[in-house]
């Protein structure tokens, strides 16, 4: 499956203004899950917060979090980094016009990234399902932490994350719905290990995507997203599509967010220096 043409595609569409970039962070944060998701654990976090924050958004990509982070307080200060220079660009270009001067943007790659002490929070949504060096990476980003910071992570689990297929392929390779991840998901005992070994001091992991995550998961992502692979006029339909099924959706996430669930094609998971 290319997710990434896609999202090239939606982003030629929602640039024509910030408006349209605005509206559509709005829809994203509406209809994902992992949004829903990362909105709780930041409020929980921000709770015992004060004085001057910094935080890294560590795989910025479209910078859907890092404009929730900038709009939910102004006066934290946030790097976005990732390592495709497009997308930095195109933050880069929509944030100067949208007028918001606490954000800034680095191309870096997250395995060689290091700024000692820094952050308070670093967010990392997506992006670990990517990197196949992620041990460097963990370690990379607590040595960024200031003492007692958070690390914030949303990545699939190994409970079908990443929509694996069982057919068609040759014994023991792995195919997965979004060509672009290097992982099968994590084992939630797995992931907590390796942020122990990079020197965090403790971690907290649960499972998203429950059952009303995977049906929300399949409607408001998958079957869109598999239809504009097979025709890009399916973009025509889209928002009739949308328009029917929006509703359910809405009740499906919250569902997913209040209920605590025993397994889960997601994670989230949380780490303190």
């Amino acid at each position: 499956m290319q997710y990434d043409p896609i999202k090239k595609d939606l982003g030629s569409v929602f640039n024509k203004s910030v408006t349209h970039r605005i509206l559509f962070y709005k829809l994203l944060d509406l209809l994902l899950l992992r949004t829903w998701h990362i909105r709780k654990a930041i409020r929980q976090w921000k709770k015992g917060i004060q004085g001057e924050i910094h935080i890294l958004d560590a795989g910025s990509g479209f910078g859907q979090y890092t404009y929730f982070l900038a709009k939910h307080n102004s006066a934290w200060k946030i790097l976005g980094v990732d390592v495709k220079e497009e997308q930095i660009n195109d933050c880069r270009n929509f944030f100067s016009k949208s007028g918001i001067s606490t954000v800034e943007f680095e191309i870096a790659d997250l395995t060689q990234f290091v700024r000692d002490n820094t952050y308070d929070l670093v967010l990392s949504v997506d992006v670990m399902e990517h990197i196949e060096d992620d041990v460097s990476v963990f370690k990379n980003l607590c040595q960024s932490l200031k003492p007692g910071g958070l690390l914030l992570i949303s990545t699939p689990s190994d409970k079908g994350g990443s929509d694996v297929h069982q057919h068609e392929y040759k014994p023991g390779e792995v195919q997965s719905f979004i060509d672009e991840h290097v992982r099968d998901g994590y084992n939630i005992d797995e992931i907590q290990q390796k942020l122990i070994g990079a020197g965090f001091s403790r971690t907290q992991a649960e499972y998203a995507y429950g059952w009303p995550g995977k049906i929300s998961w399949k409607l408001s992502m998958k079957f869109p997203i598999s239809m504009l692979n097979l025709s890009k006029a399916f973009f025509i339909v889209l928002p009739f599509y949308y328009f029917a099924t929006y509703w359910f959706v809405l009740l499906l996430n919250f569902l997913d967010v209040k209920l605590i669930h025993t397994s889960g094609t997601g994670l989230v998971v949380k780490a303190w220096k």
